[in-house]
């Protein structure tokens, strides 16, 4: 076997392999990256910078001299195991094993690995024989290109790493996976994705869930439940529940009754700011922007129909992205706290037939609400607010009063329900 042939091929896979760290290299380094190594007067950051405005171009060049010096490489090992050997097959086949094992490991793996791990360093160093390489080439490089592109279906080649939002959020599943950013961090960015896909009725407040005043109350009746509900923006309605007619804001009574007490007895619909309405099918990233643009913080939701779906607030579509927004008063809790003297306090959401169970009823049931905190509405006849009550009759027709305890959270929902049979010497004043 000619030793020039061997030492010419073995060349030739050097030249490939350094082509191949420059194309992993290179597919790691964003123009960001770049700019960040020029302003650090990194050496060689200028000619990285060149190459960063435009790593189509010098990607194919690298991409060009791996695959020439590969060929060149197979060829010469072909040829010199052809004057080796006396058969043609065992000439061809000892020369695709050895092409095949040189390929993968020496231009496939080993020269990969070190542009994934060292990709500045690598880019930097590719950049000072790609910029002059391409240079002598010409038109050579985009030439090819426009020809794989007519024999290629689709867009061609494209600028940047992703081709679909899929590949993105794989890339940001793998680097969660190397710790390079936190679990919390990528929900985050998967979050942002859904979002886009999200409508206005996914993340609103229904309406049977709305604390609401009538346009008819005083600004102190309006006052009054804005303290007790802990919500600062409240809906006013007009004919009916479904007639939103505007938002009072608590900033604007408190305002109005420092200013003058006697304002306290006007009406709430002379405070109230104009809603503004949106449909549920909307986009919530959209209307995001929208409110942000508007410097609005709340909208009421409308069906198709034309009736009030329910409000939709900036942060029930940020809790969207970051999660559930709770305060500092927030805890865990039982599901049953046992008081004595049949008393309990049990979690709003506390099945109904959990709490039969308390009071020795094998079963009970009820058609309309499964759940503690709705049979409180149920019975109330609107949403419980801290400090409701209201009397509910079990199927051995003994009573029971439910009152609701403070709410928490940043919609004010309410928690927990003190449940206790009716005439029990520290039971509190029906809600009226």
């Amino acid at each position: 076997m000619s030793p020039q042939l061997v030492l010419g091929a073995i060349a030739l896979v050097v030249v490939a392999w350094l082509a191949a760290c420059a194309e992993a290299g290179l597919a790691r380094v964003s123009s960001f990256r770049a700019e960040e190594a020029v302003r650090s007067g990194r050496r060689g950051s200028a000619k990285l910078a060149q190459i960063a405005a435009d790593p189509t171009r010098y990607l194919n060049v690298a991409l060009l001299v791996r695959v020439a010096c590969e060929m060149a490489a197979a060829a010469l090992v072909t040829y010199a195991c052809l004057q080796e050997f006396d058969s043609t097959t065992e000439a061809l086949l000892v020369a695709i094993a050895v092409m095949v094992l040189v390929s993968y490991v020496a231009v496939g793996v080993s020269p990969r690995t070190i542009g994934r791990q060292h990709p500045l360093n690598t880019a930097t160093a590719a950049a000072y024989v790609l910029l002059p390489l391409a240079r002598i080439m010409g038109p050579i490089p985009p030439l090819l290109i426009l020809i794989g592109n007519a024999l290629t279906p689709g867009k061609g080649f494209r600028r940047g790493p992703f081709a679909s939002e899929a590949e993105l959020r794989a890339l940001v599943d793998l680097a969660e996976k190397e710790s390079l950013i936190e679990d919390e961090e990528r929900r985050m960015v998967h979050s942002v994705f859904e979002l886009g896909d999200t409508l206005v009725r996914e993340v609103m407040v229904p309406r049977t869930d709305l604390i609401v005043i009538e346009r008819y109350k005083t600004i102190r009746q309006a006052l009054t439940l804005a303290l007790r509900s802990g919500f600062s923006r409240i809906p006013v309605t007009g004919e009916s529940e479904d007639d939103i007619v505007g938002i009072v804001y608590l900033k604007d009574l408190a305002r109005k009754t420092h200013i003058s007490r006697d304002a306290e007895s006007e009406l709430v619909s002379t405070t109230m700011r104009p809603a503004a309405f949106v449909p549920d099918t909307k986009n919530a990233g959209d209307l995001l922007r929208e409110m942000q643009q508007d410097r609005n913080h709340v909208a009421v939701v409308i069906d198709e129909y034309g009736g009030t779906a329910g409000i939709v607030t900036i942060e029930d579509i940020l809790e969207e992205i970051v999660g559930e927004i709770t305060d500092e008063y927030d805890r865990e809790l039982p599901p049953v706290e046992e008081l004595g003297e049949d008393r309990y306090r049990v979690t709003a959401r506390l099945d109904i037939t959990d709490l039969g169970e308390l009071y020795g009823l094998d079963e009970y049931d009820d058609e309309d609400v499964e759940t503690v905190g709705g049979l409180l509405a149920k019975a109330l006849g609107r949403v419980p607010i801290a400090g409701a009550s209201a009397v509910v009759e079990l199927p051995d027709e003994r009573e029971l009063r439910l009152t609701a305890e403070a709410a928490a959270g940043r919609r004010n929902k309410i928690v927990t329900v003190l449940v206790e049979p009716v005439g029990s010497a520290k039971e509190g004043p029906e809600d009226e």
